[in-house]
């Protein structure tokens, strides 16, 4: 069958020479190469006897935080769950009693606020979305499971310690 564009392509083959025929040159240029290796910084982290640095935007496990007083800024405005692509967050609103002034700062509270981490992507947009600064991805890495419902994080694993009033 003849090419469409009447265009042939000649290739020359020339002998190949003893040392060319027994690989030698194929040979020493692998070993060169793999000689140059054993000298190179190893890629390798030995975790978990040595931690590695994370640049300074590292995006880790996500935090609810606590105003100056100890109490919770989430307000249950739900900006978070709407801007999540993955669709990671859910929550449920709640009103404010009398008696739980001191743990929340408005009227409404995230009753439940649930983050499931394998759909996670970090990708930070609840961090920006957040009106009262009240979600941040500043944790460590998140620790790895057997069970997929252990990665569904509920308050009680997200929301920081309360700060120690000082007297």
């Amino acid at each position: 069958m003849e090419s469409l564009s009447n265009k042939k392509k000649v290739l020359e083959q020339k002998p190949l020479n003893l040392a060319e025929r027994l690989y030698l040159p194929a040979i020493g240029k692998g070993m060169a190469i793999t000689f140059s290796h054993l000298f190179k910084k190893t890629a390798t982290v030995r975790y978990p006897e040595v931690e590695r640095e994370f640049s300074t935007n590292f995006r880790g496990m996500h935090s609810l935080k606590r105003d100056e007083q100890g109490r919770e800024r989430c307000t249950a405005c739900g900006l978070c769950a709407l801007s999540c692509p993955a669709e990671a967050i859910t929550m449920i609103a709640a009103e404010r009693k009398n008696e739980e002034k001191h743990l929340y700062r408005e009227e409404k509270y995230a009753a439940t606020y649930e983050i499931n981490m394998l759909r996670c992507i970090f990708c930070g947009l609840c961090e920006e979305a957040c009106p009262k600064e009240a979600i941040y991805l500043d944790g460590p890495i998140v620790p790895a499971d057997y069970l997929r419902k252990d990665f569904i994080y509920g308050k009680d694993k997200l929301v920081e310690a309360p700060l120690e009033m000082k007297k």
